[in-house]
């Protein structure tokens, strides 16, 4: 079955690189596409919309999703993880003691039920928690094959303790942001946020990306460097931090 990124809702960023928005929280989730490789960028906020986002991606991507990346330890982000079996997983060192133990489930289920998913489909994406396989902590290249070099880069603490960008090379280059850029409201600090830290995370995001990049934000649309900046200033000004 041949279908188009935009037949699926998705929006086409580059050449094998991609990106949806997902209905209830506009959380987005990205695709990059290489030789018989597919990495996924978060994974949803459940584990239907998990297995939703992995047909899908084999869909365009003509293959099975290889490789997961998860940008930080939030539900909407990291409940679909477990639909993704068999594919190698990656995030900021440190996450993995987010997910471990049952008050740590307990705690990210009760946040998203707060937040109105279901408590049985809450529940079920708890248990199931997936564990990263690969630990980040500063810059890991990571080779799709097919022209793709993905970096995955540590850049937090941030929007939480454990905050993980993807990097991908091309014309133009393509950063998935997580949650430390935001377009659709403003940026969320919850009580694992390190405020004082995350205008030198933007920083360094940018330095990554450079002034030409595409900056997919966790919620919103995509946005260029010049959003990114004023969303750093903001910050800033916000929690007292001076450059």
């Amino acid at each position: 079955m041949t279908v188009t990124w935009e037949e699926l809702g998705w929006e086409r960023l580059a050449a094998g690189v991609g990106r949806c928005r997902l209905p209830g929280w506009d959380c987005t989730v990205g695709l990059v596409v290489g030789d018989g490789t597919a990495l996924i960028v978060d994974a949803g906020s459940s584990l239907g919309e998990g297995v939703r986002l992995r047909t899908q991606a084999q869909w365009l991507a003509g293959h099975r999703v290889t490789h997961l990346a998860l940008t930080h330890p939030h539900f909407d982000h990291v409940f679909g993880a477990a639909a993704f079996a068999g594919a190698e997983v990656y995030a900021a060192v440190g996450m993995d003691t987010v997910l471990d133990g049952r008050h740590a489930r307990d705690e990210l289920r009760g946040d998203a039920v707060r937040h109105g998913l279901d408590a049985a489909a809450a529940e079920e994406a708890a248990d199931a928690l997936v564990h990263p396989h690969h630990q980040v902590s500063g810059e890991w290249t990571l080779d799709l094959d097919g022209g793709h070099q993905v970096l995955l880069a540590n850049v937090g603490p941030a929007h939480t303790a454990h905050d993980l960008v993807v990097l991908v090379p091309g014309d133009p280059e393509v950063v998935f942001c997580g949650d430390l850029v935001e377009e659709s409201g403003e940026p969320q600090a919850g009580p694992d946020a390190v405020p004082s830290h995350w205008p030198a995370a933007l920083d360094r995001l940018l330095e990554l990306g450079g002034e030409d990049a595409l900056y997919v934000p966790g919620h919103g649309a995509v946005v260029d460097a010049a959003f990114v900046r004023r969303q750093r200033d903001a910050l800033a000004a916000r929690f007292g931090v001076s450059r």
